[in-house]
């Protein structure tokens, strides 16, 4: 179980929140704290007050994978292949072990293509899947991903998401402006002006939304029938 508890931190305000395992899929208005709050769980940085734990452990002992919105301002390497294999490199694997392992993750994320492919010339999609196969590469326990399917085609969505249920990462946290994507996950926690103010099954939180940007189109397609 991911536990925040007593978290205060720019806009956010969280007394208790609990995220268990499985997808969970974060929503809200701009500026609500979304990013700030993946940005805590994936430890890239500390809350001024409060404390965040997985599993009972801080979030910077853990092996936690993040991709944000733009994933090529964070690119180390010009080599798709090298980018992949970074995670694994810097925690000093072997060679043989790295190249079978960014040959793996490559086949299961559908770019095995494009190990050979510089990233600059990589489109946006493309770039997504990259940056996700190396966040995946080193068997993440968390697997953070801060609105990746904003600039992706349907194609390239619907690729990525069959793919976060295929990974077996116990915790996947993504936030999205898509809410049919969110439908899809376990847990959905609405988040406005920094505060949750509602967190559970899709169909608790999105009860009562119908009326609002916050409800999932294909729910409005169903109730038309």
């Amino acid at each position: 179980m991911i536990t925040i508890t007593y978290l205060q931190h720019t806009v956010l305000d969280i007394p208790s929140l609990s995220i268990p395992k499985g997808q969970t899929a974060v929503i809200g208005p701009n500026g609500a704290g979304k990013s700030t709050l993946l940005r805590l769980i994936a430890g890239l940085v500390l809350p001024e007050s409060g404390n965040i734990s997985i599993d009972d452990t801080n979030p910077r002992t853990c092996t936690i994978g993040y991709v944000n919105e733009f994933p090529e301002r964070n690119v180390v390497f010009t080599r798709v292949f090298d980018e992949i294999a970074s995670p694994l490199r810097f925690l000093f694997y072997p060679c043989a072990k790295t190249d079978e392992r960014v040959r793996n993750i490559a086949a299961q994320t559908g770019i095995a293509h494009l190990l050979k492919r510089r990233i600059s010339d990589l489109s946006g999609g493309e770039m997504v899947l990259v940056a996700l196969a190396t966040a995946l590469v080193a068997g993440p326990e968390v697997l953070v991903l801060d609105e990746v399917d904003s600039h992706t085609d349907p194609k390239t969505t619907d690729a990525l998401n069959a793919l976060l249920r295929s990974s077996g990462v116990p915790y996947c946290i993504r936030s999205t402006q898509q809410m049919d994507v969110a439908a899809q996950a376990d847990q959905v926690i609405m988040l406005e002006n920094g505060r949750v103010t509602d967190s559970g099954a899709p169909e608790a939180v999105f009860a009562g939304r119908g009326t609002t940007c916050f409800y999932p189109v294909s729910w409005r397609f169903a109730a038309w029938k």
